[in-house]
């Protein structure tokens, strides 16, 4: 027996919290792709150059593990930006086993533009919803994100990464001063 919402006999896929997640993901990420495609990027791939450009990550180890993506899946990502110009690998001269990443200048001129295709997107999917709904919203998966994540990093971008001014406040957390 379960003390939730949900009850394995009563459970239906169409109507489950699991089902709505994925499909409003897959939506997002299908406008996404069309929004960045004349910029040569996929939904995908617009993560790691936004990674690279707040300096979140430097390493394609530290990529994965932001991004939650295997090291192979990683990889090729990396060998495709890289023969579009956007990123270049460099060996460190400390341990000739570590791989920087780095954008090229024209890979950094991309990323400057993806935060407003980013609130293009959103703003086109979020039509019809007020401040309070996305309030709302935002808050209710930041909890849900809170109860699988252990108390860990959720991989989302820091807040210099982010504009200063944004249509919601990030959702509050137990524990948070």
């Amino acid at each position: 027996m379960t003390d939730g919402p949900y009850h394995a006999d009563k459970i239906h896929l169409d109507a489950s919290l699991g089902y709505y997640l994925t499909k409003a993901r897959n939506v997002l990420m299908e406008r996404t792709d069309r929004a960045v495609k004349p910029l040569g990027l996929t939904a995908q791939q617009i993560g790691v150059m936004l990674m690279l450009s707040c300096g979140r990550a430097h390493t394609p180890f530290e990529l994965s593990r932001a991004m939650s993506y295997d090291s192979g899946s990683m990889t090729r990502m990396l060998d495709r930006l890289e023969k579009k110009g956007f990123i270049v690998r460099t060996r460190s001269d400390v341990d000739r086993r570590m791989i920087r990443l780095e954008l090229t200048p024209y890979g950094r001129d991309l990323a400057q533009q993806l935060p407003a295709l980013g609130a293009t997107v959103l703003n086109e999917q979020l039509r019809g919803f007020s401040a309070a709904d996305l309030a709302t919203l935002t808050g209710l998966l930041g909890r849900l994100i809170a109860n699988g994540s252990g108390g860990g990093d959720d991989g989302g971008f820091p807040a210099s990464c982010l504009a200063e001014d944004t249509a919601a406040p990030p959702p509050s957390r137990k524990g948070d001063v």
